[in-house]
């Protein structure tokens, strides 16, 4: 069975409650939130991505019975468990925000309403699902946001953690405004456009630079980029100069030259002069080797005439922020507001949505935080005020989606907008930069309702 679709992919724990669950007959309607609890400095705003597959994963949730005899040969779980686990089919509710949308922190961007056991059980594969990819399309829209109008390639399948981070780290990078993946499956499941050019191996297979150029040319001539840097970037711009018109002949274009490493501003500047010298105006040039949103907004800065970029290990592994605090917490159960007390860790209770507001030049101005009375009969608010937008909507219902998923096209022109309507400070990138997330006072009210009841049990 494939790792990523098994049930057991989930903490142990996990099951542990659930026996206890049965065993104690708690099998009433839970509420829980997934949402972040502070973002670091380097992330100002989160971009909600994942939403397919957790939905996926809802949708196909059952336990095969080579699983179910797998768990009774470890001799954990009584038989109540077993035939429940045996039986079980997702069967709740879910709200969430649109993939492409940009978040903050408190905000949930998935609710689940199920059973307890179903909705427990969840938990650690959706939070597998939704951080991972909301980290990288945050990561990816900061290249965009660094690097207006440039393309932007994902190179970063061979530093992913693993098979399903890197396809899913080409769809998250893809959704957010990348051009394109290197990533081939990428292509065959999720239709992103591909890119490639060639390795140093290529070039050092030859016994002459020039001769691999043109070997690589006449075999794939339809998108031809060579790369520069295997020996000495100059004197191999000057090689594809002599090369172009013998191609040309053959009618066979050079599209592009890549450069991998050195001082991709220097080398750019001077790469251009050789080619356009040469009367290869036309040619563009490419940047890979260990990118990031910060050494592409340099380039920029420089003026450096760079046309692309691949972006590959920063991207996929999110290297300066591998991971960010997800959460997913129980927010009421059978009808009643919980919460989260302990220090530093405290969470708002009940169903909750989320309203944005925008300025009058249609940039995001702030977010606010209510209760959501229609999803939970203890809130106290209806609506949002005038001008807000809620966030939160039913996807999901008696554990089948409602309408089939957006196209990934359609994520990524609503990613684009969003990353359009961010306020300035936020698309700047600059690192203190923050936005304004209000706590409704229905919110403060019913906390405060909650640890009094508390305090009297």
């Amino acid at each position: 069975m494939e790792a990523a679709t098994s049930p057991l992919l989930t903490d142990l724990y996990q099951i542990n409650m659930i026996q206890a669950y049965l065993d104690h007959g708690d099998t009433d309607t839970a509420a829980f939130e997934l949402f972040v609890r502070s973002l670091p400095a380097r992330r100002g705003f989160l971009l909600a991505a994942g939403l397919h597959q957790a939905l996926d994963f809802l949708e196909n949730l059952h336990f095969s019975s080579a699983e179910i005899d797998w768990l009774k040969s470890t001799g954990r779980f009584n038989n109540n468990l077993l035939e429940y686990l045996g039986d079980l089919r997702f069967t709740g509710e879910v709200h969430a925000m649109a993939e492409g949308t940009a978040f903050f922190v408190n905000e949930p961007i998935l609710r689940v309403a199920a059973p307890l056991p179903q909705a427990q059980l969840v938990e650690s594969r959706l939070l597998n699902i939704l951080h991972f990819q909301s980290l990288v399309a945050a990561k990816a829209a900061r290249c965009v946001l660094a690097a207006p109008g440039k393309l932007l390639v994902d190179f970063g399948l061979r530093r992913a953690h693993g098979a399903e981070a890197g396809l899913l780290a080409a769809r998250a990078s893809y959704l957010a405004g990348f051009a394109g993946t290197a990533t081939v499956l990428a292509g065959r499941t999720f239709g992103i456009p591909l890119y490639g050019t060639m390795a140093h191996s290529f070039i050092q297979a030859q016994d002459d630079e020039t001769a691999a150029f043109e070997l690589f040319a006449r075999a794939r001539p339809d998108n031809v980029v060579l790369l520069l840097d295997t020996y000495d970037s100059e004197a191999a711009a000057r090689k594809v100069v002599a090369l172009a018109p013998r191609l040309k002949a053959s009618g066979i274009a050079i599209r592009g030259v890549r450069l991998d490493s050195g001082d991709l501003i220097g080398l750019a500047k001077n790469v251009r002069a050789i080619l356009d010298r040469g009367g290869l105006q036309e040619v563009t040039i490419f940047a890979s080797g260990g990118l990031d949103e910060d050494e592409i907004a340099a380039c920029l800065q420089a003026q450096a005439p760079i046309d692309g970029f691949g972006v590959g290990t920063s991207l996929t592994t999110s290297s300066d922020v591998p991971a960010i605090d997800f959460i997913y917490k129980l927010q009421e159960y059978a009808g009643v507001p919980r919460r989260k007390r302990s220090d530093k860790k405290a969470t708002w209770p009940g169903r909750k949505q989320v309203w944005r507001r925008y300025d009058a030049d249609g940039r995001m101005a702030g977010d606010r935080i209510s209760l959501d009375r229609a999803s939970s009969p203890a809130a106290a608010t209806t609506a949002g005020n005038a001008g807000e937008e809620p966030l939160l909507h039913c996807v999901m219902r008696n554990g089948r989606r409602l309408a089939p998923s957006p196209s990934l096209d359609e994520i990524r022109s609503h990613a684009r907008r969003e990353l359009e309507r961010l306020p300035e400070n936020l698309r700047r990138l600059e690192p203190a930069a923050n936005y304004p997330v209000e706590v409704g006072e229905d919110l403060i009210k019913l906390a405060d309702e909650v640890d009094s009841r508390a305090r009297q049990r």
